[in-house]
């Protein structure tokens, strides 16, 4: 466990937990323990008692488990069960509106992430639900990719009813967490999921018939609590690492958006009078951008607003110059999806990278989910090409407002309609762009303009940004500056 550097897979730890734990690789094996063996004849005698008893129906008998449903090898003093053979729960309807006046403790799917049932009156409750007991093993049917397993606890002195998405298992014999977690380990969730009705995601349900016929692996009682209390422990120590991650990883944002915050008010590094001033760099600019529309080379832009005294959020440097970012570039628009997509032929196995909102992130490009389009498709869209030194913005969606710099040795790319393309008229001026697109100045005025349903941004927004521009010296400090500040900011996680 890397709790070291906090750098780890909580989830994943949680199930190679529960797997040593299902093989008896978690605790160690006591020869003094009375087997398993001993514990499922008493847990047999004890079914058929209820039954003589009238307390359970007597169920048809299930087939004996082959070597091929035992899906790892288990201590010699364990026994591989069938749920269905263990389980002594007996069905029972409950119409809480019938007792409109009466209150219940209410076990619900959707209430699960609280792990506290709803505390509620009959009047409330409009569909039939199953009566449950404290100790009660609950198995979610809806859509068993999720992981949720419930015990039944006495939060109150009120009447235990569950919802009918669950299914009940009930067996004394077994100690309730020992029950619990083993229906939480990966081998009976793969189990769960192999074998479902519906036609997909959340409306897929496991069958109550086949988990009857899932097995358990059933440890001896004592080394059954052993195993408990060790995953218990295990579990609690992951809860605070994990928190300690999530503290972290916040403290981390806000110092690296501090950092940023400075940067763009000229309070990151220091001044140099040297340094040729902003207005001469704008001028500069201004005049390339009027040789790049003489050469044909751009289209002619609509002249950007004045900027407003309200536009400038904090007073800069001397040197420095308030600027609208379409003022420094020669492009800002967003692609399109070729016809047809990905329900066609239109993406191919290698090609030209077509860069979806996915692939965007501030610390550049990802490859995973990476799309690709034939060579000739992507000359035909040449209004939504990306080349090498350009800056992509996502302008909608949940990961609005992340932003790559796209590297120097990027040969061609080709974006959608979630993303802008940002190209610069002097290219140098690109590292302290993005950075000013990472700032909280340029974030908070992306998500407080976004409209619609679907929060978005566009690129005449994007032009009309006001930015801080310092001396291109100074840029190249900034960024040196911010690069070495964000790396010492990444090793304190050491």
């Amino acid at each position: 466990m890397k709790t070291n550097t906090l750098d780890f897979d909580a989830q994943a730890l949680r199930e190679k937990i529960l797997d040593l734990a299902m093989r008896g690789k978690l605790v160690p094996q006591d020869p003094n323990d009375e087997p398993a063996s001993v514990l499922l004849e008493k847990i047999k005698a004890e079914k058929e008692q209820l039954i003589k008893d009238k307390k359970i129906k007597k169920s048809k008998p299930l087939a004996p488990i082959t070597d091929d449903e035992r899906p790892f090898d288990i201590p010699d003093s364990w026994e591989w069960v069938r749920l269905g053979d263990v389980n002594t729960y007996n069905s029972e309807s409950v119409h809480p509106d019938r007792t409109p006046d009466k209150t219940f403790e209410l076990y619900s799917v959707p209430i699960f992430p609280t792990r506290k049932p709803e505390i509620i009156k009959g009047e409330e409750i409009r569909s039939n639900k199953q009566a449950v007991e404290t100790g009660d093993v609950l198995l979610c049917k809806i859509n068993p990719r999720i992981n949720r397993v419930w015990k039944v606890s006495n939060f109150t002195d009120n009447e235990n009813i569950a919802s009918t998405e669950w299914i009940v298992v009930r067996q004394r014999e077994i100690t309730t967490e020992y029950l619990r977690y083993s229906l939480m380990a990966p081998y009976f969730r793969n189990l769960l999921q192999s074998n479902v009705s519906g036609v997909g995601g959340s409306l897929t349900r496991a069958k109550p018939r086949e988990v009857r016929n899932y097995v358990l692996p059933i440890p001896p009682l004592s080394e059954q609590s052993r195993i408990a209390a060790k995953i218990a422990q295990l579990f609690a120590l992951l809860r605070k690492v994990e928190s300690s991650t999530q503290q972290y990883a916040k403290l981390q944002t806000l110092l690296k958006s501090k950092v940023l915050d400075l940067a763009m008010r000229g309070k990151l590094v220091e001044q140099d009078p040297h340094d040729e001033p902003a207005r001469v760099l704008l001028e500069k600019i201004k005049a390339e951008k009027e040789q790049l529309f003489k050469e044909g080379k751009i289209k002619k832009s609509k002249p950007l607003p004045l900027i407003t005294d309200d536009e400038k959020l904090f007073d800069i440097p001397d040197s420095w110059e308030w600027v609208r970012l379409g003022e420094l570039t020669q492009k800002v628009g967003a692609g399109n999806t070729p016809k047809g997509g990905s329900k066609s032929d239109v993406y191919v196995s290698e090609g030209v990278k077509f860069i979806r909102e996915m692939n965007v992130y501030n610390d550049g490009l990802h490859m995973k989910g990476m799309a690709f389009i034939r060579p000739e498709l992507a000359q035909k869209r040449t209004g939504s090409a990306v080349y090498a030194k350009d800056i992509l913005l996502n302008i909608t969606g949940g990961s609005l407002g992340r932003t790559t710099l796209i590297n120097d040795d990027f040969d061609l790319g080709n974006v959608n309609q979630h993303v802008l393309v940002i190209r610069n008229v002097d290219s140098k001026i690109r590292k302290y762009m993005h950075l000013f697109l990472c700032s909280p100045l340029a974030q908070n005025i992306i998500h407080n303009k976004s409209v619609g349903d679907k929060a978005g941004f566009s690129a005449t927004k994007t032009k009309n940004l006001v930015l801080p521009l310092p001396p291109l010296g100074e840029q190249i400090k900034i960024v040196r500056m911010i690069k070495k500040l964000f790396l010492m900011i990444k090793l304190e996680k050491q």
